[in-house]
């Protein structure tokens, strides 16, 4: 079967913005500037350490960009580019691909995990390499980085095309000889020593000898097994070393990627002295020790001070955060952010949190199915400063520790200047002329409600039932009954399970799924649009257009399928395509798809939406379905909730409006998703400064080479490619 090339290349025309907080950190004063930059500092050194976590070959091509751009401005190098023979076009794609290395922070997709390929042939890049100003002072040294990555940079072979696990892809949280078997076996070995996987990384070694399996847990830390302990890292040290676990020898290491996260706490130790109070004291102090130690009790203890640290002027988070991109779905991809808050929008925020007491028990579950008591959360609206990491959010809610959320509270943030910058559609797919109009003027605004809801009342909602270590459970089993089968609760997760390692890779999407339904679900109340500055005809079209996107975005979800493997490649849109196929389950014409001829006389598709019956047909399904959604994660029920689950994620031609079918129309009409340019803070002659730059690939580009401007985290990236490179 021929590979559609066209789905891993970047088109020369993908937007770029520019993600402005000019204003809002000239606002900030020096002390909290300083607290800024060197938080941003260490969050973008740690991001560097996605490029080894992404793929075996992202540090490589990272690291050739970084050299040809270093020893030439993008004029000059476009100069012997024409002069070799690339055309205006091919070096166009050059700084596309460029961009998109920068900003997934390796050669796959943050949204889709498809693999992304140069766009113009590989003779030429080769070429331009040749004839660079880097390959003129170190031809050697830069003939053995594109020998090292060139082919393997356009290779479409199956198992490369996507990331994921033993034959559905490609991954570096596990060695090439890893597949699901290994992952749970492994994850059994960690639940019984009580290690949490959010900062390890898999690496199985078979002997020739023996040809017994032996594997290698490896903790990120700037300590290395054999260095030095530092005081408070005991829950690492007692765990370190040579384990017999049923039958397998287990061997427990740190010092996973030590020098770069090395150079993130000694960045967080010179933000602690531009601390605002001793809750951001402590809270750096907890992550500094997590991250010298690989301790992740202690980030736990961080994220609990960062808790209690209520609407600060800067606003940050850092560590190994989401999992998505972990084909088994619990070890953490790492991330930090830096952001000034927006107070206008925080205002409103702040409402919908008064507010979410009374909005709680609307919601479709039983009482004793939500938390014994809302911790109200902090949930301001913020103007990124730093996101480094593979890709930017529209919101988040963290931390993602079970047990801090339910027991002690979680902060919600809306990144304002990413959702006015980045979710502009340029073109309106796949909606009538009238439809597409309000939601070109409603879009956004629609889109504010939606995270508000999805992040405070979707994550933020629905109890977990536990047997804690004393035995005893947190619900009472006489009274609380099961939804679906009025019987008694008879499962739960035990003291030293956690939601992502009991529902493993299905974790992330279902739990996006139950969020997004939950801001649809309650969209409609007047009292939320309210709280956003919507009433009347207003109101309903906001309401409307939020029901209208995400039934869209349920078919746009089509391409982030992949129908080799027969799985999903994105949490978010998965859970929209799950939630689409609820509504068209729910009847009524409420949902309807037909196939169209578009103007351009290729085949088009165009889906509607009654929104006379949003709230007779399209608010009870959605309700029934949450209601299940939410039963079977209280209750650890895996079994049921895979079951589910994967009946509405099938994809295929059996029924109409057959989807399979529907996703070739699809992926001919996709778009390609925005890229962000991002500011950089430096300090000359003891003055602290905010440097932008142009909303372009080329402005893109400067602002890593500046970002990184010595070859100290070159040489760095070298050492850590050169030693995984061996289980690849």
């Amino acid at each position: 079967m021929s590979v559609d090339v066209s789905q891993y290349v970047l088109p020369n025309d993908t937007g770029i913005c520019l993600l402005d907080c000019k204003l809002a950190f000239n606002n900030l004063t020096d002390k909290e500037k300083r607290y800024a930059h060197y938080i941003s500092q260490a969050a973008w050194h740690g991001g560097l350490i996605v490029l080894v976590q992404t793929s075996p070959e992202s540090p490589g091509i990272y690291l050739l960009l970084q050299k040809l751009f270093r020893a030439q401005p993008v004029a000059s190098l476009q100069e012997k580019a024409t002069a070799c023979g690339l055309t205006e076009e091919d070096f166009k794609a050059f700084l596309i691909y460029a961009a998109a290395i920068y900003s997934n922070m390796g050669n796959y997709k943050s949204f889709g995990d498809t693999k992304i390929i140069p766009n113009f042939p590989k003779e030429k890049f080769q070429s331009l390499v040749k004839a660079s100003a880097a390959y003129a002072s170190d031809s050697a040294g830069i003939q053995k980085l594109w020998d090292s990555v060139g082919e393997v940079m356009y290779s479409l072979e199956k198992k490369l095309q996507q990331l994921g696990l033993g034959g559905n892809g490609i991954t570096t949280y596990f060695s090439g000889n890893c597949d699901i078997p290994d992952a749970k076996l492994a994850q059994t070995f960690m639940d019984d020593k009580e290690i949490s996987p959010y900062n390890t990384r898999l690496f199985k070694t078979c002997p020739a000898d023996t040809g017994k399996p032996s594997y290698e847990i490896r903790l990120a830390s700037g300590v290395n097994t054999a260095g030095k302990d530092i005081e408070g890292g005991e829950d690492v040290t007692k765990v370190l070393g040579d384990h017999e676990f049923q039958g397998t020898t287990f061997k427990v290491t740190r010092g996973d990627y030590s020098k770069l996260m090395k150079m993130v706490a000694e960045n967080l130790q010179k933000a602690q002295e531009y601390a605002a109070n001793e809750n951001q004291v402590n809270m750096l102090g907890n992550y500094i020790k997590s991250f010298q130690c690989g301790s992740i009790p202690a980030h736990k203890n961080g994220s609990r001070y960062w808790i209690r640290d209520t609407t600060p002027i800067v606003e940050t988070y850092i560590g190994f955060i989401e999992s998505y991109r972990d084909p088994f779905g619990v070890r953490g991809e790492f991330e930090g952010f830096v952001a000034m808050v927006n107070k206008e929008m925080s205002t409103k925020f702040g409402a919908l949190v008064a507010k979410a007491t009374d909005l709680l028990p609307l919601l479709p579950w039983p009482a004793d199915y939500e938390k014994d008591k809302f911790l109200r959360p902090d949930f301001t609206s913020l103007d990124v400063l730093t996101f480094a990491g593979s890709g930017i959010p529209a919101g988040i809610n963290i931390p993602n520790y079970d047990d801090i959320r339910q027991d002690e509270g979680f902060k919600n943030v809306s990144l304002g200047n990413v959702l006015s910058a980045g979710y502009k559609d340029t073109k309106i797919t796949f909606l009538s002329e009238s439809d597409a109009e309000l939601f070109k003027k409603w879009k956004l605004p629609s889109f504010e409600v939606q995270v508000g809801l999805h992040e405070l009342l979707g994550h933020g909602s629905g109890k977990l039932f536990i047997k804690k270590e004393d035995g005893k459970l947190n619900f009472d089993p006489k009274k609380v009954k099961h939804t679906e089968t009025g019987g008694e609760i008879t499962s739960w997760y035990g003291a030293k399970e956690t939601w992502d390692s009991k529902f493993c890779e299905l974790a992330s999407t279902y739990e996006e799924c139950r969020a997004e339904c939950v801001g649809i679900y309650l969209c409609g109340s007047e009292d939320v649009l309210r709280i956003f500055g919507h009433e009347g005809d207003t109101a309903s079209d906001v309401m409307y257009v939020n029901w209208l996107n995400m039934v869209r975005a349920g078919l746009l979800g089509l391409e982030f399928y992949s129908p080799q493997t027969k799985t999903w490649r994105q949490a978010h849109m998965q859970g929209r395509y799950v939630i689409l196929r609820v509504l068209l389950e729910a009847g009524g014409d409420l949902v309807t798809i037909k196939r169209t001829t578009g103007e351009d006389g290729k085949p088009d598709i165009l889906i509607s939406l009654d929104r006379s019956k949003i709230q007779s047909v399209g608010v009870p399904a959605i309700g029934k379905f949450l209601t299940k959604l939410q039963v079977y994660k209280s209750t650890a029920d895996y079994t049921a909730g895979k079951k589910m689950y994967d009946c509405y994620s099938a994809v295929n031609d059996d029924s109409d409006p057959q989807f399979l079918s529907l996703r070739d129309v699809v992926l001919s009409r996709k778009q390609p998703r925005k890229m962000f340019v991002q500011c950089n803070t430096e300090i000359k002659d003891g003055t602290l400064s905010l440097k932008d730059y142009e909303a372009s690939p080329a402005g893109l580009v400067q602002s890593f080479v500046d970002r990184f401007q010595g070859t100290t985290t070159d040489d760095i990236l070298q050492e850590l490619w050169d030693k995984d490179r061996v289980y690849f």
